[in-house]
């Protein structure tokens, strides 16, 4: 069975760095891609950041130049480093993961991806 856990939410100040973490097991291979997405209460979640297991990201326009995305295939691990975080950063920060080839690995679909983490709370103050 595919366990998706997230790590290493927390609280931050404004202009500040985080860091998540996301150990995707239960597969015997290496997930084809892995994603990030978030969600703030009464709103739609939306995506983040995705990577293929070639390393092709893609990331949403609101966090590009201050998200940085990475994994660690053998492990199935993800990563998501976050720079220059803003308030608007605030939200449950979910870990998804994909073993199908035959899906879009990108960030704007998350119907694309099966497995999902509990999700990790990020909260960015002034």
């Amino acid at each position: 069975q595919v366990q998706v856990v997230e790590s290493g939410g927390g609280s931050v100040q404004a202009g500040g760095s985080l860091s998540l973490a996301c150990t995707a097991s239960g597969y015997t291979a290496s997930f084809y891609c892995l994603g990030w997405f978030r969600q703030v209460p009464g709103k739609q979640r939306e995506g983040v950041a995705a990577i293929t297991l070639g390393g092709t990201t893609t990331y949403a326009d609101s966090v590009k130049g201050r998200f940085t995305v990475s994994r660690d295939t053998v492990a199935n691990t993800l990563y998501l480093q976050m720079n220059s975080l803003k308030s608007e950063d605030s939200a449950t920060y979910y870990c998804a993961a994909e073993s199908s080839y035959s899906r879009l690995c990108v960030s704007s679909r998350e119907d694309q991806f099966t497995h999902w983490g509990q999700g990790t709370q990020v909260t960015v103050f002034s």
